[in-house]
């Protein structure tokens, strides 16, 4: 049996990680505030996790409180609204994947074949400002905009339509809310597609072209097989998000009349947990939906490593 090596040794390794913390003090300092807040924000919550098996009671602590088990989470499968928050969620987030993942990548591929470095510029700067703007300021806008008296409103007289409060009308919600989250993102998330074509070996559009392949050609055979890893990565990411959907503009735009339609998952938890201070419930639900996350991920980095060998790990 061949003996251990003396790298292997936890003393070497100890030490060789002292020398290391020493050559590199300041990439560790800087790295210190990274680690500070996902140990505070990230790790130390996890300990109030155990309150949706709880019946908490905030005078009597968590530790003091009731142990109820599986109850609060048999309560919300039980309960009418899980099927309709659960529907909600996965087709609104669905929807913003299948419409709006692709967007930054076809800009991306779009402001590519720009030659104009002025005009690149300035189609870089206009969409990346959205991106800027509070999500308040946002959700402002299209209630200005899509109210009755509306600009929207006045376009769709113009063509001949009838007036609409459409932030009212159930069926509306999914449109915009998934428009508004294109347009909002489109640009910034085209940023890092940018970063993947300027990576591409320029001998590869070359030798496409002495082949006699066109732009179209070149942009099926070489560019897009050159950022194929970066879009996987990118959707296990998003896909590991599913049903993760921004709550906040959930809260600012919908009402008691779209509730059919836009309450999720987590516009739910805000309002059993911090309106109706049921504590144990609302955490119940929202460890289910962490829990769901988590399983996606994993399944879904599983499967591309398996189709296209590129993975997170």
């Amino acid at each position: 049996m061949k003996p251990p090596s003396r790298r292997s040794k936890p003393g070497f390794i100890v030490k060789e990680l002292g020398r290391d913390l020493v050559r590199n003090r300041i990439a560790y300092l800087m790295l210190l505030p990274a680690l500070a807040y996902y140990f505070l924000f990230r790790y130390m919550p996890l300990y109030g996790a155990q309150i949706a098996f709880r019946n908490y009671d905030f005078m009597l602590g968590i530790v003091n409180s009731e142990w109820v088990g599986f109850q609060n989470f048999q309560t919300f499968f039980n309960s009418y609204y899980f099927w309709r928050l659960l529907r909600n969620t996965v087709l609104l987030s669905g929807y913003c994947i299948l419409f709006g993942f692709p967007a930054p990548i076809l800009l991306a591929l779009f402001m590519n074949e720009l030659r104009s470095s002025t005009y690149k510029r300035i189609t870089q700067t206009i969409t990346y400002l959205p991106h800027f703007i509070s999500i308040v300021v946002v959700c402002g806008w299209l209630r200005t905009y899509l109210a009755r008296d509306g600009f929207i409103n006045d376009i769709v007289v113009f063509l001949g339509g009838e007036r609409k409060a459409f932030l009212q009308y159930p069926e509306y919600f999914r449109m915009v809310y998934v428009v508004s989250d294109i347009w909002q993102s489109i640009g910034w998330g085209s940023i890092i597609y940018l970063a993947a074509l300027g990576g591409i070996n320029s001998e590869l559009y070359d030798a496409c072209n002495i082949d006699g392949g066109g732009r179209l050609r070149q942009t099926l055979h070489v560019t897009l097989p050159g950022i194929t890893p970066t879009i996987v990565i990118m959707l296990i990411l998003r896909m590991g998000r599913l049903m993760s959907v921004g709550q906040e503009k959930v809260l600012l735009l919908y009402n008691t009349n779209t509730y059919e339609t836009a309450d999720i998952i987590s516009t739910f938890v805000y309002r059993k947990g911090l309106m109706d201070m049921n504590y144990s419930y609302s955490t119940a639900i929202g460890l289910f939906n962490s829990v769901i996350n988590f399983a996606l991920l994993i399944f879904v980095n599983q499967l591309s490593k398996k189709l296209t060998d590129t993975s997170l790990w």
